[in-house]
């Protein structure tokens, strides 16, 4: 084929960002060829072949020349494996050595004037600040792949034979758009406030030279021209003359991104840092992908080491030899390359081959500009942090009350003596630590601190009832002061700042306030109730009140009888205290979150209902056993046991909300894990509903008894079935055993079967009465029952099957939950 009458270059790694943008400089002066993998050439001047392979190689060069009439001008050689692990792999060698060795033999056949291979300055030994290294500065490569660079300019030197070579080390490189892995990932890690972006293991004054790309296809098209005068073999560093240090480039990114001026760093130690990196690298395999989405930390322990490698450099020889200067700073262009991430930070993200979070990804999906949302997220979120930075000055002065409590108040406990110590130091640290917005940890730390203060108390059976008293009060605060004001902790920014308030093809929100409080006022009574039955568990009072049922055992009512039983009394800590721990628990989750905690705060519904429901089970279970297996009844118990059943219908519509939401973000393609625990937006306008308190009171009741709820009156029925059931023994008579114990335990499920069913979203659990009153109906057969028993079980179990066909009216839809609901 006939030559080009340009000068032909060939270059390797052609296809690659550098080799694509060469190209297109040098294409006016030049006939420029290129060199690739098969799948990444496209076009008569590219040619495609395996570097490792040397038949590949010397087949693809003969190509090229060809079409290139015989010769080239000059090669620049740019394909290498380049890999940020710091482990010597083995392409380094098959790719970056043997692979220069195949280009090297395939052109010794034909004519080249010049090879110019792409090095790094990272081959040399490293200075430190105020000192710059030059050509002669000796070869010291610190990690795989500059010791693989060096390697390979060793082959390039043994094999170039009479081809002339030239070899760059070029700094750092950086575009508008683009970085160098160390300071892309900087970028990021700023941007993202992530706790890393505020420490730093080295010399802050240390930094490294930077070339920008434009500067450095100026390089390469000069070596080219001057081919003729560049002696065989010289060696060229590259880069801005001047490294901006670590710390300053901490400072600028930092005010660019986030306008702050001074970016906090803690300087760590060495060994900590380096044992932080290895820790988080070796955790990485079992840290679901949902969270890291399946990708190494980017800082190894290697890099500790490296740290306070200072690169500036000393470029006389290039501007000597061909009058180069860079034309770029970092430090003006950091203000370019930010802009381009604000202005489209998925597309930044991905230029830069940085996995980005996912709530960016999320928000790329809902809204145009993906920082404007970042930003005033932040702004709010700041904002409301200021205006209750109160609850974290409180929660540090509920410590130092923790510390001065065992005094003041007595204890004799030397367990409760430590715990409050421990717990009063740990609430007054993480306290003042809640005082940053950036510590969200400290807040769920203070929280954890004050649900261990409310434990304590049980675990080490104080007598003291002040101690308890005090470690309900401080506990509750505590975690109401770090979890229950604004700003809610732990909610990603797409989740707090868009999406709906009402779930798709929902009338009304299920998180909200008027659906809420039906549960928090229910738990407020279970509350006073396990308490007061708690103090008598530990002693600190010495009967309880007791009205209607007079007990078995002599000198103690029903009441006392039961919660000093064997039952009681295999727990490891009073049972009553475990009610009044969860009813506190209910109260303080209930007060969490906004109307749309459903979708914002997953995790934090499922453990409200975690709470309500399984535990208003194992209620029912021991209001069942009381009488079977006591042989005895509590008023306080049965009273405490109907607040958490009634608690279960006014929850399980936030559940279901939850668990549609769920699906439809897995159904998206979004990681469900990630947003149980932090929220994600939902299809639906962007609203935000605020809970009209400013109603009179009447108004505000029947919001509250009523929403999302229906009282059809076989229901009424039912439950009071099952009311009769439960007391048949005690109202007819009857011997303990047989049908009596089954009459008790039928009524019991009836109640809790029927008020769960109120909630149209159960309302097919309604049948399970159906199953109920079959029990009833046959039970007499089964025992030794009398002809009134007898007639009584199959008059109430027709009553409760035949009470359970009707559905009753439901005024509201829930999507996809409508075909459940029959």
């Amino acid at each position: 084929m006939k030559s080009n009458e340009k000068p032909a270059i060939l270059i390797t790694g052609a296809a690659g960002n550098i080799g694509r943008k060469l190209t297109e400089r040098l294409a006016d002066r030049y006939h420029v060829l290129g060199i690739d993998l098969p799948d990444n050439t496209d076009g008569p001047d590219m040619f495609g072949c395996d570097i490792t392979d040397r038949a590949s190689v010397e087949d693809a060069v003969q190509r090229a020349a060809k079409r290139a009439g015989g010769r080239f001008a000059s090669v620049v050689h740019l394909a290498a494996y380049f890999d940020f692990s710091g482990e010597e792999r083995p392409q380094y060698e098959r790719i970056n050595e043997e692979g220069s060795r195949n280009l090297l033999r395939a052109l010794q056949d034909i004519p080249v004037e010049q090879l110019v291979y792409s090095g790094t300055m990272l081959v040399h030994e490293p200075g430190v600040p105020g000192e710059r290294i030059d050509e002669e500065t000796p070869f010291a490569p610190g990690w795989a792949y500059p010791k693989s660079k060096a390697r390979t300019e060793e082959v390039i030197r043994e094999e170039a034979g009479d081809i002339s070579t030239v070899f760059l080390h070029l700094a750092g490189l950086y575009s508008d758009q683009t970085a160098v892995p160390t300071l892309s990932h900087q970028i990021a890690r700023i941007y993202e406030r992530d706790f890393k972006s505020h420490t730093f293991s080295g010399d802050m004054k240390a930094g490294q030279s930077f070339i920008h790309i434009d500067d450095m296809l100026d390089l390469f098209e000069r070596v080219i021209e001057r081919r003729d005068a560049l002696e065989p073999g010289t060696v060229l560093l590259a880069g801005e003359p001047d490294a901006m240090g670590y710390g300053a480039l901490q400072d600028r990114i930092g005010q660019l991104i986030h306008g702050e001026d001074h970016w906090r760093t803690l300087n760590l130690p060495a060994p900590v840092a380096k044992a932080g990196a290895a820790l988080e690298t070796s955790a990485e395999p079992v840290v679901p992908d949902a969270f890291d989405q399946g990708e190494k930390p980017f800082i190894r322990a290697f890099m500790i080491d490296m740290a306070s490698d200072h690169y500036a450099l000393d470029i006389s020889k290039a501007r000597h030899l061909l009058d180069w200067e860079p034309q770029h700073r970092i430090a003006k262009d950091l203000p370019v390359l930010i802009e381009a991430l604000k202005d489209d930070p998925l597309e930044w993200y991905r230029a830069n081959g940085i996995t980005p979070p996912n709530w960016l990804e999320a928000a790329d999906e809902r809204v145009d500009d993906p920082e404007k949302l970042r930003s005033e997220h932040e702004r709010i979120y700041r904002q409301e942090h200021r205006q209750n930075i109160w609850g974290a000055w409180a929660n540090a002065g509920l410590g130092i009350w923790l510390m001065t409590s065992p005094p003041l108040l007595g204890y004799d406990s030397a367990g409760m003596i430590l715990s409050d110590l421990g717990a009063g130091f740990a609430l007054l640290v993480f306290g003042l630590l809640s005082l940053s917005w950036r510590m969200t940890w400290a807040r769920f730390a203070a929280a954890a601190t004050g649900c261990w203060v409310m434990f304590s108390p049980l675990v080490l059976w104080t007598e003291n009832g002040a101690a308890y008293l005090n470690a309900t009060l401080v506990g509750m605060l505590a975690v109401g002061f770090a979890l229950c004001l604004r700003p809610t902790p732990g909610v990603s920014p797409v989740a707090a700042r868009t999406g709906p308030t009402i779930p798709k093809g929902w009338d009304y929100s299920p998180s909200d306030w008027f659906q809420r409080l039906p549960v928090i006022m229910l738990a407020v009574v279970g509350l006073l109730i396990s308490r007061y039955l708690t103090a008598y568990q530990l002693g600190t009072v010495d009967s309880v009140w007791e009205p209607f049922f007079a007990g078995t055992v002599p000198g103690k009512n029903g009441t006392e009888q039961i919660i000093t039983s064997e039952v009681s009394e295999a727990w490891p800590v009073p049972d009553a205290g475990i009610g009044a721990l969860t009813y506190a628990l209910e109260i303080l989750v209930g007060i969490i979150g906004s109307s749309r905690r459903w979708r914002t705060m997953p995790w934090l519904v499922v453990l409200f209902g975690i709470m309500i429901v399984p535990l208003g089970a194992v209620s029912i279970f021991f209001i069942v056993i009381q009488p079977i297996v006591i042989g005895t009844y509590s008023t306080l118990a049965l009273i405490a046991a109907a607040a958490m059943v009634w608690q279960i219908p006014y929850s399980l519509d936030e559940l279901v909300a939850t668990y549609q939401f769920l699906r439809r973000r897995h159904a998206a393609g979004h990681p469900w894990i990630r947003v149980f625990f932090f929220g994600d937006t939902d299809e639906g306008p962007d609203n935000d509903i605020v809970d009209d308190f400013e109603r009179s009171p009447p108004v505000i009741v029947k919001e509250m008894i009523y929403g999302g709820m229906t009282f059809p009156w076989n229901f009424w029925a039912l439950m009071a079935l099952g009311v009769a059931l439960m007391l048949s023994p005690l109202l007819f008579g009857w011997q303990a055993g047989g049908m009596s114990a089954t009459s008790h335990i039928v009524g019991a499920l009836a109640i809790t079967v029927t008020v769960a069913a109120l909630a149209p979203v159960a309302r097919l659990g309604r049948f399970l009465n159906v199953l109920l009153g079959l029990v009833m109906i046959f039970a007499p057969f089964m025992t030794e029952a009398g002809i009134w028993q007898l007639v009584f079980a199959i008059v109430s179990g027709a009553l409760l099957m035949g009470l359970s066909i009707p559905r009753g009216p439901v005024h509201t839809s829930f999507d996809t939950w409508d075909r459940f609901i029959r």
